[in-house]
């Protein structure tokens, strides 16, 4: 029988970006599927009472340093993007909306706003940076903002965050296999694990 991995994410963690690197090899590898949640990373901080790691900022530092060693090591391209943290909201409802519109971009989409944030360490809390890496993507900014403004595609977030909290989420890349939780982008041989096994 096919397993899936569910993966919530937001685009502005760097684990996640480099779990979102590695899950789909490990999937391919394993036969699995991925069911792709975007949630809203802050408001999972909020529901939970947890926090980034840059709020101490030794911790904060050493997160980084150590993210850029995993990268490095899995071929990944990273950069630590002087602009973080990034308020994603409006970039998650997009990433949000276009998985329920336009389901053939939400790949796409994430992986622009991926490289946007962790590649090219754009300033992706400025608006007019988002409107241009929207462009440069292929998106239309205005027709994305507009999306972004949906009570639909407001609410489809609000409920994919409110699973997460519900299921045990704290943070990001979390995965579920099972029913099984994992945390983090160094537990994908966990992940890798739970997939090879009847």
């Amino acid at each position: 029988m096919t397993k899936t991995v569910e993966f919530f994410f937001d685009v502005g963690s760097p684990a996640a970006y480099i779990a979102w690197k590695q899950l789909p090899q490990v999937c391919r590898e394993a036969g699995a599927t991925i069911d792709y949640k975007p949630m809203l990373l802050g408001g999972v901080f909020h529901a939970t009472g947890n926090h980034s790691p840059t709020t101490v900022p030794a911790e904060g530092r050493y997160m980084m340093d150590d993210l850029g060693r995993f990268a490095e090591r899995y071929g990944v391209p990273f950069v630590n993007n002087p602009f973080f943290p990034i308020n994603t909201l409006t970039l998650m409802r997009a990433a949000a909306g276009l998985q329920m519109r336009d389901p053939a971009r939400f790949l796409p989409y994430v992986e622009a706003m991926y490289s946007a944030i962790w590649v090219d360490a754009k300033n992706m809390n400025d608006a007019e940076v988002v409107g241009a890496v929207f462009q440069a993507a292929g998106f239309d900014p205005g027709a994305m903002l507009a999306m972004t403004a949906e009570p639909i595609v407001k609410d489809r977030l609000k409920a994919i965050t409110q699973e997460a909290v519900e299921r045990g989420v704290f943070g990001a890349p979390t995965f579920f296999i099972d029913g099984q939780m994992h945390w983090g982008q160094d537990r994908l041989d966990f992940v890798k694990q739970a997939l090879e096994t009847k």
